[in-house]
């Protein structure tokens, strides 16, 4: 946990004021540091403050990031960052609670734990780094690898059908599901900012660059000559459009499908319309296949309903309202028995 003995951060704080004294220790080009650097000037902009804020990390290599945010931090086991952030959140849920997660990490031993944490819907914002690629093992097949990925694991080339990390939240039952690039320094900070906003777990995955072992796998759309036609970045209730305003997406006629049309002389009538809160249009756009289909980005889905950390506080409340506090009761409450030797019939 990170020594906030010293921690000496003002009011009006700014982006370096979150950055501890600790080397930051990433692969020179890492992805990650654009990242660091978005969610430093993030925390000003939301107005937490570090005595509030919590950075809960698994294993690999964006886990580290506990150690170079001036905040409360856990570094935990592989996977179990969300067990963790659940535990931190319940004991006291005013805390601002960031679990920081990679695809390894966070989707295949962690798996488990990621699908119960949104299910729940736990007041917390999941960051996960995907660069489909192991990097801190070194360079093996992650459950976000392309087919084809060759690697120490698949030397012949990955056959396994890869994991769509924002479609896996939607099936588990986020209510806030959101893509991000780490180079998207504009776009970047203001998802972290809606994340926060949401009262409920958000999960955000951020396409990272892994310089060493997976170098430019996004660069098909995250290449700036690429960014115009190759990305769409969505916005509750605004048109669906791409590529300077030239391309837009609309329903297939007669067909709950999605297409890629022109837009001629400004004319978007045809065009589909974001509605963040229509589940039916989200899983659509989350499984567009990239290359028929622009890479979709940003707030995707939002549609809130009440945390768990807040159900189980006011359900506490509730039970336990009127009531003394009675430790000898509770104990001696339920099913007992006493235990008799046979021979003496004594206790």
């Amino acid at each position: 946990m990170n020594d906030m003995t010293a921690i000496t951060i003002p009011d009006g704080s700014k982006p370096d004021h979150w950055a501890t004294d600790q080397e930051v220790r990433w692969c020179p080009g890492c992805g990650d540091y654009a990242i660091l650097k978005a969610v430093q000037r993030t925390m000003p902009e939301i107005g937490t403050k570090p005595e509030n804020t919590v950075f809960v990390s698994g294993i690999g290599c964006s886990s580290r990031f506990p150690y170079y945010m001036e905040t409360y931090g856990f570094h935990t086991i592989h996977g179990r960052a969300p067990a963790i952030a659940t535990g931190v959140k319940l004991a006291n849920p005013a805390l601002d609670v960031w679990i920081i997660t990679g695809d390894g990490d966070g989707l295949s031993i962690g798996g488990n734990h990621m699908l119960h944490l949104l299910r729940r819907n736990l007041d917390v914002q999941v960051l996960l780094f995907n660069n489909e690629i192991y990097g801190l093992t070194k360079g093996q097949a992650s459950p976000t690898s392309r087919i084809g990925t060759r690697s120490p694991s698949t030397p012949f080339g990955s056959v396994d059908q890869p994991v769509n990390p924002c479609a896996f939240a939607l099936g588990a039952g986020a209510r806030f599901i959101a893509r991000g690039i780490d180079t998207a320094q504009k776009q970047l900070p203001e998802i972290f900012k809606a994340a926060h906003a949401h009262k409920g777990a958000s999960f955000v995955e951020i396409f990272q660059n892994c310089i060493v072992y997976n170098e430019d796998v996004f660069a098909a759309f995250t290449d700036k000559k690429n960014a115009g036609p190759k990305q769409i970045w969505v916005k509750h209730g605004e048109p669906l459009v791409f590529d300077n305003g030239t391309k837009g997406l609309r329903l297939v006629p007669g067909q709950l499908a999605l297409e890629v049309i022109d837009i001629v002389d400004g004319d978007i009538s045809g065009v589909l319309v974001h509605d963040q809160t229509n589940r039916g249009l989200v899983q659509m756009l989350l499984e567009l296949p990239f290359g028929d289909f622009p890479m979709v980005l940003g707030v995707i889905y939002q549609d809130p309903k009440p945390s768990f950390e807040a159900q189980v506080t006011a359900q506490n409340h509730s039970v336990a309202a009127g009531k003394k506090a009675d430790l000898n009761a509770l104990i001696r409450k339920g099913q007992s028995w006493t235990v008799h030797d046979a021979a003496t019939h004594k206790m």
